[in-house]
């Protein structure tokens, strides 16, 4: 199988992704995407999930359409890519449509296929890490730079789509998921 599709799929993400910066930081925010294709790469092979993978922000936060994926990267990878992609819901303040994006997510992955549960969980579990590295320097000041500053609400939504990864749970991706849980929102007993 030849990687041209995944090289092509890196190199539009790229391009895309130019310029923009992870949020509170100068991290360049391709490093996300590259990372989220390394986390589904150590779940599958299969070229498209990894592309899509790569891709996954470029609907939701570029001016890339799922149609420009489909036309470049065919319909599979854009609707795995359209699988873990919000409706930033422009018309509403962020911090209003944050949990009612977060809430269409969870209600995704009700129906979510493994492979679907793959781009979803190399996402997150990308953005966990980023959230540990920062939570361990900042503290709980972390989540000033967020639209939604209440940390009960983040844990609320990282727990629940740990919960919805069924099809992953044995799995060493999934087993860091939840450690980093743990370790980002600690339950108190």
């Amino acid at each position: 199988m030849t990687d041209q599709p995944l090289n092509e799929a890196i190199v539009f993400a790229v391009a895309q992704h130019a310029g923009a910066t992870r949020k509170g930081t100068d991290i360049p925010y391709i490093v996300h995407p590259m990372e989220a294709a390394a986390i589904a790469a150590a779940l599958t092979g299969d070229r498209d999930v990894i592309a899509a993978a790569v891709l996954h922000d470029v609907v939701e936060d570029t001016d890339a359409t799922r149609e420009d994926v489909a036309r470049r990267f065919g319909e599979r990878v854009a609707r795995l890519v359209a699988s873990d992609s919000e409706d930033k819901m422009p018309h509403l303040p962020a911090d209003i449509s944050w949990k009612l994006r977060k809430q269409a997510t969870l209600a995704q992955l009700d129906h979510a296929d493994e492979d679907e549960q793959i781009v979803v969980l190399a996402d997150k579990l990308s953005n966990l890490r980023s959230l540990y590295r920062d939570y361990r320097t900042l503290g709980d000041g972390l989540w000033q730079r967020f639209n939604q500053k209440d940390k009960a609400q983040h844990a609320w939504y990282y727990r629940t789509i740990g919960e919805k990864l069924t099809a992953l749970r044995d799995t060493a991706p999934f087993e860091e998921y939840t450690e980093l849980l743990d370790r980002v929102f600690p339950v108190e007993r």
